[in-house]
């Protein structure tokens, strides 16, 4: 990767190698194959008013950990309020979740991974590079979770594992970190 740079009209680019775009886009589709699976049929009675305007959503909490982090409770030391927030707002929160992670998606598209170029150029405007920070930080939550980093320490860990995916998993996600600096640095 080359890593994002600003030009003179206020867009920002990179540049991927095409295995790498096509990494990044496996992973923000995972993302939102989750996030769809979890909008699934409400688990809570529906609220007339609610569903007329289009706030409805579960009311139970992820059992997935994954999902958890990415949709937390609102309120940790009351399952009663934290179910009612969840019900009006979860909905909306993973939908401009899986909007960013599209974000992604589509402009790797639109920079040549469609076409099967050997690179794969971005140009994203301010807009665009805040969805692409926001859905990079879902993925490495994502990826977190799954494994088991929780402090820089675990994070070591990974790297001195026997099992060979481990390891690479690991390097993901600092790649991943890496890519999310070079945004943050130019945005």
């Amino acid at each position: 990767m080359k890593p994002f740079r600003r030009r003179r009209r206020g867009t920002v680019t990179a540049v991927f190698e095409l295995n790498e775009a096509q990494l990044l886009v496996n992973l923000a589709s995972q993302v939102v194959e989750l996030l769809q699976d979890r909008n699934g049929p409400s688990e809570s009675e529906p609220d007339p008013l609610a569903q007329m305007i289009g706030m409805t959503g579960p009311a139970l909490p992820p059992e997935d950990p994954v999902l958890a982090r990415l949709l937390p409770d609102a309120y940790r030391d009351d399952p009663q309020e934290s179910a009612e927030f969840r019900r009006f707002t979860e909905q909306s929160l993973s939908s401009g979740k899986v909007a960013n992670a599209h974000v992604v998606i589509e402009s790797l598209e639109a920079g040549g991974l469609d076409v099967g170029a050997k690179h794969v150029e971005v140009e994203l405007d301010q807009p665009q590079v805040m969805a692409w920070l926001r859905a990079l930080t879902d993925i490495r939550i994502a990826l977190a979770v799954r494994l088991g980093i929780e402090t820089e320490e675990d994070a070591e860990r990974l790297a001195e594992s026997d099992d060979e995916s481990t390891v690479a998993m690991g390097d993901v996600f600092d790649w991943l970190g890496f890519v999310q600096e070079t945004l943050v640095n130019v945005a």
